[in-house]
């Protein structure tokens, strides 16, 4: 059997074995460890272990070996652990992650990386009282090989017997074929639907389970080892006494495994136990999915539209099965979308290792709290937050949370605290990064922001003052560090949120802390949308940026330049922007006050979009406009209308800029004009 088409299910479980291991090693009191942490964090090593003998990754299998050897002795209480240790384990499981993603690659890890890492656990079996067991370090840059678990027979160990039940024909032979690539088959008995076997390998239990599992389930196979001196005759009748090792345990491994897998080396339940409640799909297949129910809906709303002529008493029938499969449309909709959701614990269980690292290296004491890890986002924005988190949580670190002689002095707990925190508000959700340290230094912002010649003022609100931060190139450390200093992140956190259709807003305390909220869509597959009409044109409008509409009335609107105007709205003067301007369009209305103004806010600022009429609110299937014909500035994706007709998804972002870009480009042509005029 070519297992290389299962080798991809091993990759995903061992990395979420890996967080699960990293996880439990953050969570464990190494004054009075869990026994139950230490058993999972023991099995994680070992079925990682499994399934990388399987697949002939040498460098993964040592590696987890030795890491397997002091966490058995440690969960027996045959080792005392210690900060350090735990500082090695995590940092194997750091080794672990790079040797998968070689493997995942096609590659071999770098054999330095392996050899240094195998080198770190040895020396800990030596200082712990283990060193005869302990593997002879290896020289680099040389990867050192694979130990052999379990060794062969002919070292005077013994072979393996492995008992097989409830078995068909073709079963029986595909098992005894698999054994055969092994090691050497001694002897091979078949009783009915049982079948016994003697095999002399250098594989140990658990790899022969993994291989055999993808035939039969676990609970079918029986493996214990024969006495060393049994010959293949005598082990053929059976051995008079047993090998003293039961039967391997098979049910505590596969309890450690994700339910998830779908054909992966880990083994299947055993009879009568819950099956496994999910399944492993390929994210191209969901979204294709998402695709077609997403035309689905869009035909249905053609549908829909054109029954707007029929009679409906003519067509009463007609009309209510109609509103059956629109109601059953968006039904399948939601089920379909909510198959992209992902908790927000894919993103927070990755942050206690960060502080963890990170506040050693500051000498700073935090303490981590979560809300809401169950709130769920698109996978699409989930992998696209991590970034941004990172930078927020790592700013807070460094810059927020006091170390704990000042906290002390100030009358707080030596320890910070800093909360992750999540939930749905709306059609979107909020994601908060919160600290209790010194909060923002506002006049310390407002000088460094005049150092760097920003367009700042005494007299700007709290608000606008925090949202300097963003600047590129913006900060207020007093020394450059790894981590922090140099001006980057916190301007590519708002770049990116906003990519995501989403925005930034700071509140801040001297003395209390900070709390950083990220507003977000929860998804961005459909939009919640305003269709508005500019001349023969339709577009929309993300519901998210809009904040009213009005006509206004002509004392209200002022002129600035030549073509440019603002408008006044309870006392703010907001710039006017005409989309028929924008996107050049013909036969629009020109004058304001005939038209619509569309009060928009996007990057903190608000501004007014004419249009011509508003034509109605309504969710939309985005289609990528880049994927499927090129980018157009001022527009972020398209759609289908339920008449058929495309629409245009407006960046009200970009807008701002374009206006400027148009202005800019107007003076300079108007200026060569003059030169035109002045030099004829």
């Amino acid at each position: 059997m070519d297992l290389s088409q299962f080798s991809q299910a091993f990759f995903v479980e061992a990395i979420e074995l890996l967080a699960q291991m990293e996880q439990l090693l953050l969570e464990l009191d190494v004054e009075s460890p869990d026994s139950e942490q230490l058993n999972a964090i023991f099995r994680a090593a070992h079925s990682i272990k499994g399934g990388a003998a399987t697949f002939g990754f040498t460098a993964l299998t040592e590696t987890t070996h030795l890491l397997e050897t002091l966490l058995d002795r440690a969960r027996h209480g045959q080792l005392s652990l210690s900060g350090p240790m735990i500082d090695a384990f995590l940092e194997t499981k750091d080794a672990l992650q790079e040797q998968l993603t070689a493997y995942q690659a096609g590659k071999e890890p770098e054999p330095e990386r392996v050899a240094h890492i195998c080198a770190v656990l040895q020396q800990l079996a030596l200082e712990n009282g283990d060193g005869a067991s302990a593997p002879a370090p290896a020289p680099a840059p040389v990867a050192v090989a694979a130990p052999a678990p379990v060794a062969a027979a002919a070292s005077g160990q013994g072979a393996l017997r492995i008992r097989f039940s409830r078995l068909s024909d073709s079963e029986c032979d595909l098992l005894a074929d698999e054994l055969g690539n092994l090691g050497k088959i001694l002897s091979r008995t078949r009783n009915g639907d049982q079948l016994t076997v003697v095999l002399e390998t250098t594989c140990d239990p658990d790899a022969i389970i993994a291989v055999c599992c993808f035939v039969i389930d676990e609970s079918q196979i029986d493996i214990t080892r024969e006495s060393a001196q049994a010959t293949p005759a005598e082990a053929a009748a059976g051995p008079a006494a047993p090998a003293p090792a039961p039967a391997v345990a098979a049910p505590a491994d596969a309890a450690s495994r994700p339910q998830a897998s779908v054909a992966s080396p880990a083994a299947a339940a055993a009879p009568g136990a819950k099956e496994s409640s999910s399944i492993r799909v390929d994210v191209e297949k969901v979204d294709q999915l998402i695709n077609l129910v997403g035309e689905l809906v869009i035909t249905q709303s053609m549908l829909t539209q054109a029954a707007t002529m029929l009679d409906p008493v003519a067509y009463e029938r007609f009309l209510s099965g109609l509103g059956h499969l629109e109601r059953n449309a968006r039904d399948l909709q939601e089920s379909v979308m909510s198959i992209r959701m992902m908790p927000m614990d894919y993103v927070f269980s990755r942050f206690p290792r960060v502080i963890r690292d990170v506040s050693a290296k500051l000498g700073k004491q935090v303490r981590l709290d979560t809300f809401g890890k169950e709130t769920e986002l698109d996978k699409g924005l989930i992998e696209r937050i991590v970034d941004p988190l990172t930078h927020l949580v790592r700013n807070s670190l460094d810059h927020g949370i006091e170390t704990p002689d000042i906290r002390l002095a100030k009358g707080k707990e030596a320890t910070g605290q800093l909360l992750l925190s999540a939930q749905h508000h709306g059609g979107n959700i909020v994601i908060e990064v919160s600290d209790d340290g010194a909060g923002l230094n506002r006049e310390k912002i407002l000088a460094k922001a005049m150092q760097q010649g920003l367009n700042v003022s005494e007299s700007m609100p709290d608000d606008e003052v925090w949202q300097l931060i963003f600047a590129p190139g913006f900060s207020t450390a007093e020394q450059i560090t790894d981590i922090s200093g140099r001006g980057v992140g916190m301007d590519v956190v708002k770049r990116n949120i906003q990519e995501m259709g989403g925005h930034v807003e700071i509140q801040s305390r001297g003395g209390h802390g900070t709390t950083t909220r990220i507003v977000l869509p929860l998804t961005l597959a459909i939009l919640n949308g305003m269709s508005v009409k500019v001349g023969s044109e339709a577009y929309i409008l993300p519901l998210s940026y809009v904040i009213e509409s009005l006509q206004p009335l002509p004392e209200h609107l002022h002129s600035i330049t030549s073509d440019g105007h603002v408008i006044k709205v309870r006392g703010e003067y907001l710039p006017l922007i005409e989309l028929h301007r924008v996107f050049d369009v013909a036969g629009a209305q020109v004058n304001p006050t005939q038209g619509i103004l569309v009060i928009v806010q996007a990057d903190d600022t608000r501004f007014a979009l004419l249009v011509d009429e508003l034509l109605g609110q309504h969710q939309v299937v985005v289609k990528n406009l880049e994927t499927n014909y090129r980018k157009v500035p001022g527009i972020s994706a398209a759609t289908i209308l339920g008449d058929g007709s495309v629409a245009f998804i407006i960046d009200v972002g970009a807008m701002p800029r374009i206006q400027r870009a148009q202005a800019a480009s107007s003076a300079a042509l108007a200026g060569a004009s003059r030169m035109d005029r002045i030099a004829a």
